[in-house]
């Protein structure tokens, strides 16, 4: 989260820009690349000069002008970073370069780049562009989208390091039987000639059995050329999975196929969502589809929203394509670097990764793939607050690439532009080998909860699962709360354990006996009595994937059961390690949450529970009911895919409500058909553009006085702009202390999206917040708590 003065976006290049300290007010000013207006007895004293425009990642928004030297410019290019003079002191700061351009300038009137700090483009120009288009859009500033879109590894060069290389200049190598030189330097250039190729000055000391004091002495000859040159030492295996040929499609994925390579061979863009119920074979026509695009010679870009996917996703497509780049937030920095050259050279045909993999910096893109493109973690969180579904949409349009969206359970907004005609709808309706979709029923705890004791896992599906594994099948429990219990009461004063920073109840972990804050990690031992009067009888209410396990082996002895969660799953290649045990069927029983939901293919899976699909159903967020509709949509998808069948259980206090009933059915156009019309009615997404405020400090009075004056100075902005502009709150959140903060929300609605972020701009741009208050701009929110 940023204060309100980070906000004060100037997408547009302006006249006259300060060259100032970077955190100073202006003191001498920077003209501007292209508004070359001089006063009219400056005319004749104007110069034609290379400039260059560059935008810093922190301080001033707005681009600043600088001259290139003669000598620099072969490598000022733009999409490089360069290192520039600034404010009073000249003091140096590294910016990112977004144009260069032939310019009049009046002489002394710009300050000169000192040093391009890239010997690579970092950024192409269609990239540059996205950024811009991102900084506008999102409302942030350009240079920090810059700094996201450009991997900190790759800023850092990790990985590599400054080598001095040697080589032989052509004249030296002609003359070299005539040179006379003591015999070991003699022999030292001899073997420098005859390499073929650079050495360093150890490597070269070492061919010539010499200490380094004869090639110094070569050196100060200036008989050798000397390069400094940033090389890379990672070197990581990349051994292709066994091949694996193409599968027969069945009429569902050939049509779906046609339709997609259609766009494919006439190299237009062409959004196409791919609604396949799960089973359906999405993959497979992914796959197929990427072949076309690699044999065209370019590339792909593959989007998937959980690590959790990536292990099977990572062997499919290694098994189809020699080589795969993957991006993903458990790689290192060196791994990190090392992938984005090899994706930078062309080289690599296909790159899988999660959201911040649509900047992957492919220079031939051909396609991208949004798989399961419904999935909310494809929304950034911070700043820049992207959501990569309408990046990919800019990227792939800019590109002239198709863009295929694939999901069980597409989202709304996704949904409504098939009604519109905006993205062609492709479906695929039926299971591969058609197999039916598993038999779905719920479980009403209002009348179950009687008869199942203390218990988490009813009588229904506590006996659903003893048949299982007397028939050697597996099955997926699926609990969306982690931890041992949810709460910790005082049975005789009602006194919860809350965190002290958030005033949330603490989450009991028994491993290590600690209550635990899921919001800001706060810790403390679990108390034995009610820290308020003392009572020794304090309870532990309510279930997490921790005392679900634990349940599961009381009642299942000699069971093998498998918990998958942020806590077991800490370690890298934790997923791969537990996903191989699974499919290997060394555990019977899977526990885990949402992260189980989505990708995974194990045929031998014939029962899935929901142990409470209620846990998220009654938030105060107008998604509520969708994500609890794909949850349970796509963890039920993860059974009946072999021979066997499957079954799904769901333990619900709501079974009556539209969600459950539709996911029960496995109707999504039911589920929309209710859904779409209540946004409307209500304007939200899909049918109005949302803008969410986010102010915060260490007292409630401040951020929503911050926030009232706000929405009055929108509500003026909004005349002039002939803005219809709804707005909600200004509000407390729904976690309203967080990190001993107080949050207080605004939400904007307008059908007119582009009026309703410039009416923010404006606004954000002549509103200075109290200093003890910050605040966030979320365009197009996904998360309302």
């Amino acid at each position: 989260m940023q204060k309100s003065l980070q906000f004060n976006v100037t997408p547009h290049f302006r006249a006259d820009h300060p060259s100032a300290d970077l955190h100073q007010p202006s003191l001498v000013k920077q003209q501007d690349l292209f508004n070359t207006a001089p006063a009219p007895w400056e005319v004749d004293d104007l110069v034609s000069h290379i400039v260059a425009k560059i935008v810093f990642s922190t301080g001033p928004q707005q681009p600043f002008d600088y001259l290139v030297p003669e000598n620099l410019v072969p490598v000022a290019v733009a999409g490089r970073r360069m290192r520039v003079p600034f404010g009073r002191g000249d003091r140096l700061v590294q910016g990112y370069c977004v144009e260069v351009g032939a310019k009049q300038v009046l002489p002394n009137k710009l300050k000169s780049i000192r040093e391009v700090v890239d010997d690579v483009t970092l950024l192409s120009r269609t990239m540059l562009g996205l950024t811009r288009w991102m900084a506008e859009y999102y409302l942030c500033p350009w240079g920090q989208v810059l700094e996201a879109v450009v991997p900190a590894a790759v800023r850092g060069n990790a990985g590599t390091r400054e080598v001095t290389l040697l080589t032989v200049p052509r004249e030296t190598a002609m003359q070299l039987a005539t040179l006379k030189l003591p015999a070991k330097q003699h022999a030292a250039l001899t073997i420098l000639a005859a390499a073929g190729k650079a050495l360093t000055p150890p490597e070269l000391a070492q061919a010539a059995g010499c200490t380094l004091a004869p090639i110094m002495a070569l050196r100060k000859k200036k008989l050798v050329h000397v390069e400094v040159r940033r090389v890379s030492f990672a070197h990581f295996d990349d051994t292709p999975a066994e091949a694996e040929p193409s599968k027969q499609l069945n009429e569902d994925q050939a049509a779906a196929l046609k339709t997609i390579l259609h766009a494919v061979d006439e190299e237009r863009h062409q959004t196409v969502l791919l609604h396949g119920v799960t089973g359906s074979g999405k993959t497979e026509v992914y796959l197929q589809a990427i072949d076309r695009v690699v044999a065209a010679g370019k590339q792909a870009i593959v989007l998937v929203p959980e690590i959790s996917l990536t292990p099977q996703t990572k062997q499919r497509f290694r098994a189809r394509f020699n080589q795969i780049a993957l991006l993903h937030s458990h790689m290192n920095d060196v791994e990190r670097h090392w992938q984005w050259k090899r994706i930078a050279s062309g080289h690599i045909p296909v790159v899988v990764g999660a959201r911040s993999a649509i900047f992957a910096p492919t220079p031939r893109l051909g396609m991208i793939i949004l798989d399961e493109e419904h999935d909310s973690s494809f929304k950034q969180d911070s700043s820049p607050r992207y959501h990569a579904r309408d990046v990919a949409a800019w990227r792939a349009e800019s590109e002239n690439a198709p863009l295929i969206l694939g999901s069980a359970t597409p989202s709304l907004e996704s949904w409504r532009q098939t009604q519109t005609g905006a993205i062609t709808l492709v479906s695929m309706p039926r299971r591969v080998n058609n197999y039916p979709l598993p038999d779905v029923k719920t479980v009403d705890l209002r009348v179950d909860r009687k008869s199942m004791g203390r218990g988490a896992i009813s009588r229904p599906l506590y006996q659903a699962m003893r048949r299982t594994i007397e028939e050697e099948g597996q099955m997926i429990l699926l609990l969306n709360r982690r931890g041992y219990a949810t709460h910790i009461q005082c049975p005789a004063c009602g006194e919860k354990v809350v965190c002290p920073e958030c005033e949330i109840a603490l989450t009991h972990h028994l491993a290590d006996n600690v209550a635990i804050c899921h919001y800001c990690d706060y810790r403390q031992a679990a108390p034995k009595s009610c820290p308020a009067c003392g009572f020794t009888g304090i309870h532990f209410f309510g279930y997490g994937t921790q005392k679900l396990e634990a349940e599961v082996k009381a009642r299942f002895p000699g069971v093998e059961c498998l918990r998958m969660d942020s806590d077991t799953m800490k370690k890298p290649g934790s997923h791969e390690a537990a996903l191989d045990r699974f499919r290997c069927g060394d555990a019977k029983i899977l526990v885990g949450t949402q992260m189980i939901a989505k990708g995974l293919d194990f045929p031998n899976v014939t029962l899935v529970g929901v142990i409470n699909a209620d846990t998220a159903l009654h938030f105060p967020d107008v998604r509520a009911g969708e994500r609890t509709f794909q949850l349970i949509t796509q963890v039920a998808g993860r059974t009946g895919r072999g021979h066997k069948g499957g079954q799904v259980l769901v333990q619900t206090l709501s079974p009556d409500h539209p969600a459950i009933e539709a996911a029960a059915r496995h109707d999504y156009t039911l589920f929309a058909g209710r859904e779409l019309p209540f946004r409307e009615k209500f304007q939200f997404s899909p049918f109005a553009k949302m803008v969410r405020l986010v102010a915060r400090a260490e007292t409630a009075a401040a951020p929503e006085a911050f926030l009232d004056e706000f929405a009055k100075q929108l509500q003026k902005v909004a005349i002039p702009l002939e803005l219809k502009l709804h707005l909600q709150g200004p509000a407390a959140a729904p976690i309203e202390k967080l990190r001993g903060q107080y949050r207080f929300h605004l939400l904007l609605k307008s059908l007119d999206g582009e009026n309703l972020r410039k009416a923010v701009q404006m606004v954000a741009a002549k509103t200075k917040s109290p200093d003890e208050v910050i605040w966030t701009i979320d365009v197009d929110p996904v998360d309302m708590m």
